[in-house]
């Protein structure tokens, strides 16, 4: 019998686990740069989120911040022409109340008309612009609460002084003072009973509330002057 001759078969595949190895290393990626990447690229995009609403949010304080310095400027001229209107009139009114009250005092035979010297009502008609632009914008929010507060009840206190104007004003158009007279110096009186109280009471309120408004002003030019 023939003997057949040994094959031999290269062994293949230790040369290619040999081979295959350095190739799996190098077609391998490295994660660590990766996720360093995404980890810087998450907090620059962060960061630049922070500061766009950082930014956004400074730009409207100071808006908020402009408007409410714009209102209190606008108060503060509104203010001091309405008790330069009221300090206008205050005495006489006192002066008109004392002698109505003198005249209706007297026995109706006796009174002389000539005692009541009558140069019209002489009502404050306020000016309110400054209120009425405040609740469009409402820069009344971005103020101190306090000196909102007593913004607001000066303008309270001016709304009750005109109710009670209109309230004169209708009585004597609707009874004229050439038709019945002592009617109309009834209710001029009552009416003037209100308003002599309400004029010095309007006066102190004026006096407490302009300083408060120049300091809150001299306030805000210093923050804006500040150095930042």
């Amino acid at each position: 019998m023939t003997r057949m001759a040994d094959v031999h078969v290269p062994r293949l595949d230790a040369h290619d686990e040999h081979d295959a190895a350095p190739l799996a290393a190098t077609a391998r990626p490295s994660r660590t740069p990766s996720i360093v990447k995404i980890a810087l690229e998450v907090v620059l995009i962060g960061t630049g989120v922070f500061l766009g609403l950082a930014g956004e949010q400074w730009r409207e304080s100071m808006r908020h911040r402009e408007l409410a310095d714009a209102a209190l400027r606008r108060f503060r001229t509104e203010i001091l022409a309405n008790r330069k209107a009221v300090a206008a009139v205050k005495d006489y009114h006192a002066t008109l109340r004392t002698s109505i009250d003198a005249y209706l005092a007297s026995a109706p035979g006796t009174r002389r008309r000539e005692n009541v010297r009558v140069n019209g009502v002489q009502p404050v008609f306020f000016e309110r612009t400054a209120w009425d632009l405040s609740m469009a914008t409402q820069s009344l929010n971005y103020l101190d609460p306090q000196l909102a507060f007593a913004i607001a009840r000066v303008y309270n206190g001016q709304q009750t002084y005109t109710d009670l104007t209109h309230d004169i004003l209708q009585a004597m158009y609707l009874r004229p003072p050439n038709e019945d007279l002592d009617a109309f110096l009834s209710a001029l009186a009552v009416y003037l009973g209100d308003i002599v109280l309400n004029e010095p009471r309007l006066l102190t309120m004026y006096d407490a509330l302009l300083p408060q408004i120049d300091r809150a002003v001299g306030d805000s030019v210093d923050e804006q002057a500040a150095p930042r």
